[in-house]
Protein backbone atom coordinates (compact mmCIF):
# COMPACT_ATOMS: atom_id res chain seq x y z
CA UNK A 1 0.00 0.00 0.00
CA UNK A 2 1.55 3.22 -0.94
CA UNK A 3 2.49 5.67 1.76
CA UNK A 4 0.10 8.77 2.33
CA UNK A 5 1.99 11.76 2.27
CA UNK A 6 0.42 15.25 3.64
CA UNK A 7 2.50 17.60 2.20
CA UNK A 8 2.16 21.76 3.07
CA UNK A 9 4.34 25.14 3.24
CA UNK A 10 4.23 27.51 5.92
CA UNK A 11 3.83 30.52 3.87
CA UNK A 12 0.60 31.39 1.73
CA UNK A 13 2.20 34.23 0.23
CA UNK A 14 1.95 34.17 -3.97
CA UNK A 15 5.20 32.47 -5.06
CA UNK A 16 6.73 31.77 -2.03
CA UNK A 17 9.89 30.04 -1.95
CA UNK A 18 8.38 27.40 1.05
CA UNK A 19 5.39 26.78 -1.56
CA UNK A 20 7.33 26.58 -4.84
CA UNK A 21 9.49 23.77 -2.36
CA UNK A 22 6.39 22.09 -1.44
CA UNK A 23 4.98 21.83 -4.85
CA UNK A 24 8.57 19.74 -6.02
CA UNK A 25 7.96 18.04 -2.94
CA UNK A 26 4.81 16.98 -3.71
CA UNK A 27 5.82 16.04 -7.32
CA UNK A 28 8.78 13.68 -6.06
CA UNK A 29 6.94 12.11 -3.70
CA UNK A 30 4.18 11.03 -6.53
CA UNK A 31 7.35 9.79 -8.70
CA UNK A 32 8.33 7.91 -5.74
CA UNK A 33 5.05 5.82 -5.41
CA UNK A 34 3.56 7.92 -2.12
CA UNK A 35 -0.13 8.99 -2.54
CA UNK A 36 0.01 12.66 -2.31
CA UNK A 37 -2.30 15.06 -0.69
CA UNK A 38 -1.51 18.95 -1.35
CA UNK A 39 -3.26 21.37 1.05
CA UNK A 40 -2.75 25.53 1.85
CA UNK A 41 -2.91 26.48 5.20
CA UNK A 42 -4.64 29.50 4.07
CA UNK A 43 -7.73 27.02 3.46
CA UNK A 44 -7.80 26.64 7.37
CA UNK A 45 -8.14 30.05 8.81
CA UNK A 46 -7.59 29.95 13.00
CA UNK A 47 -7.77 32.44 15.53
CA UNK A 48 -4.24 33.36 17.11
CA UNK A 49 -3.90 30.55 20.22
CA UNK A 50 -5.73 31.18 22.64
CA UNK A 51 -6.56 29.05 25.46
CA UNK A 52 -9.19 31.26 27.02
CA UNK A 53 -10.79 31.43 23.43
CA UNK A 54 -10.30 27.80 24.28
CA UNK A 55 -12.28 27.44 26.93
CA UNK A 56 -15.47 29.69 26.02
CA UNK A 57 -15.88 28.06 21.89
CA UNK A 58 -13.53 25.22 22.22
CA UNK A 59 -10.73 24.54 19.55
CA UNK A 60 -11.97 26.08 16.13
CA UNK A 61 -13.48 23.93 13.67
CA UNK A 62 -10.43 24.10 11.08
CA UNK A 63 -8.31 22.72 13.83
CA UNK A 64 -10.06 19.81 13.96
CA UNK A 65 -10.24 19.28 9.98
CA UNK A 66 -6.27 19.84 10.35
CA UNK A 67 -5.99 17.60 13.24
CA UNK A 68 -7.68 14.83 10.66
CA UNK A 69 -5.83 15.51 7.67
CA UNK A 70 -3.28 14.76 9.98
CA UNK A 71 -4.19 11.66 11.50
CA UNK A 72 -5.18 10.26 8.02
CA UNK A 73 -1.74 10.27 6.17
CA UNK A 74 1.35 8.29 7.29
CA UNK A 75 3.47 11.27 7.23
CA UNK A 76 3.73 15.21 6.75
CA UNK A 77 6.26 16.64 4.45
CA UNK A 78 6.33 20.30 5.74
CA UNK A 79 7.90 23.41 3.76
CA UNK A 80 8.55 26.61 6.02
CA UNK A 81 10.01 29.74 5.08
CA UNK A 82 12.05 31.55 7.63
CA UNK A 83 10.85 34.76 9.19
CA UNK A 84 13.13 36.71 11.86
CA UNK A 85 15.08 33.76 12.12
CA UNK A 86 12.32 31.44 13.38
CA UNK A 87 9.15 29.55 11.71
CA UNK A 88 6.77 31.81 10.76
CA UNK A 89 3.10 32.22 12.81
CA UNK A 90 1.02 30.79 10.60
CA UNK A 91 2.73 27.33 10.89
CA UNK A 92 3.31 27.70 14.69
CA UNK A 93 -0.10 28.51 15.67
CA UNK A 94 -1.40 25.68 12.95
CA UNK A 95 0.82 23.13 14.89
CA UNK A 96 -0.28 25.16 18.49
CA UNK A 97 -3.54 24.39 17.90
CA UNK A 98 -3.72 21.10 16.08
CA UNK A 99 -1.77 19.85 19.41
CA UNK A 100 -5.08 20.81 21.29
CA UNK A 101 -7.50 18.42 19.21
CA UNK A 102 -8.36 15.34 21.75
CA UNK A 103 -11.46 14.10 20.48
CA UNK A 104 -13.41 14.73 16.95
CA UNK A 105 -16.80 13.61 17.00
CA UNK A 106 -16.61 12.38 20.32
CA UNK A 107 -13.72 10.23 19.64
CA UNK A 108 -10.27 9.67 20.47
CA UNK A 109 -7.54 11.56 17.66
CA UNK A 110 -3.77 11.70 17.90
CA UNK A 111 -2.79 13.89 14.87
CA UNK A 112 0.57 14.36 16.27
CA UNK A 113 2.56 12.07 18.23
CA UNK A 114 4.37 9.18 16.76
CA UNK A 115 3.49 10.60 13.06
CA UNK A 116 6.79 10.53 10.57
CA UNK A 117 6.99 14.11 9.21
CA UNK A 118 9.99 15.62 7.12
CA UNK A 119 11.54 19.60 7.00
CA UNK A 120 11.84 21.38 4.03
CA UNK A 121 13.11 25.23 4.68
CA UNK A 122 14.03 28.05 1.98
CA UNK A 123 14.96 31.68 2.47
CA UNK A 124 16.40 34.25 -0.01
CA UNK A 125 19.69 34.21 1.63
CA UNK A 126 22.87 32.43 2.12
CA UNK A 127 21.21 30.06 5.17
CA UNK A 128 18.35 28.49 3.28
CA UNK A 129 16.02 28.71 6.49
CA UNK A 130 18.12 26.08 8.15
CA UNK A 131 17.44 28.20 11.90
CA UNK A 132 13.78 28.03 10.82
CA UNK A 133 14.43 24.44 10.52
CA UNK A 134 16.23 23.68 13.87
CA UNK A 135 13.30 25.98 15.69
CA UNK A 136 10.51 23.90 13.84
CA UNK A 137 12.46 20.73 14.16
CA UNK A 138 12.44 21.08 17.95
CA UNK A 139 8.85 21.68 18.52
CA UNK A 140 7.81 18.55 16.10
CA UNK A 141 10.50 16.61 18.42
CA UNK A 142 8.95 18.17 21.43
CA UNK A 143 5.27 17.16 20.35
CA UNK A 144 6.67 13.62 19.60
CA UNK A 145 6.17 13.46 15.97
CA UNK A 146 9.34 11.00 14.44
CA UNK A 147 10.91 13.74 12.15
CA UNK A 148 13.37 12.24 10.09
CA UNK A 149 16.81 13.34 9.27
CA UNK A 150 17.38 14.27 6.03
CA UNK A 151 16.10 17.60 5.43
CA UNK A 152 16.02 20.20 1.92
CA UNK A 153 17.27 23.63 2.93
CA UNK A 154 16.44 26.27 -0.26
CA UNK A 155 19.26 29.51 0.08
CA UNK A 156 18.61 32.20 -2.42
CA UNK A 157 15.32 31.27 -3.37
CA UNK A 158 15.08 34.16 -6.01
CA UNK A 159 17.42 32.19 -8.12
CA UNK A 160 16.45 28.50 -7.03
CA UNK A 161 13.86 27.52 -9.49
CA UNK A 162 13.69 27.83 -13.00
CA UNK A 163 11.25 28.60 -15.28
CA UNK A 164 9.17 24.89 -14.65
CA UNK A 165 9.51 25.56 -11.12
CA UNK A 166 12.37 22.74 -10.39
CA UNK A 167 15.52 23.47 -8.63
CA UNK A 168 18.49 24.48 -10.67
CA UNK A 169 21.06 23.32 -8.73
CA UNK A 170 21.44 19.11 -9.15
CA UNK A 171 22.49 18.98 -5.21
CA UNK A 172 18.80 20.37 -4.36
CA UNK A 173 17.21 18.05 -6.64
CA UNK A 174 19.23 15.31 -5.15
CA UNK A 175 18.38 16.32 -1.82
CA UNK A 176 14.68 16.28 -2.05
CA UNK A 177 15.02 12.64 -3.86
CA UNK A 178 16.79 10.96 -0.60
CA UNK A 179 14.69 13.43 1.85
CA UNK A 180 11.27 12.03 0.09
CA UNK A 181 12.39 8.58 0.26
CA UNK A 182 13.37 8.49 3.57
CA UNK A 183 10.08 10.13 4.56
CA UNK A 184 8.19 7.32 2.40
CA UNK A 185 10.57 4.49 4.02
CA UNK A 186 9.84 5.77 7.56
CA UNK A 187 5.74 5.89 6.88
CA UNK A 188 6.33 2.36 5.89
CA UNK A 189 8.45 1.17 8.90
CA UNK A 190 6.02 3.02 11.31
CA UNK A 191 2.80 1.47 9.34
CA UNK A 192 4.19 -2.18 9.60
CA UNK A 193 4.86 -1.48 13.20
CA UNK A 194 1.49 0.09 13.70
CA UNK A 195 -0.36 -2.88 11.92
Amino acid sequence: MAARVLVFAGSTRSGAYSGRTADIAQRELAVQGAEVTRISLGDYPLPIMDQDLEKEKGVPENAVKLARLFASHDALMICTPEYNGSMPPLLKNAIDWVSRVRKDNGQPIHPLPGKVVGICSSSDGHFAGIRSAAHLRAVLSHIQMEVIAPQVSVPYGAEAFDENGEFVAERLRKGMARACAALIEAANLRSARAG
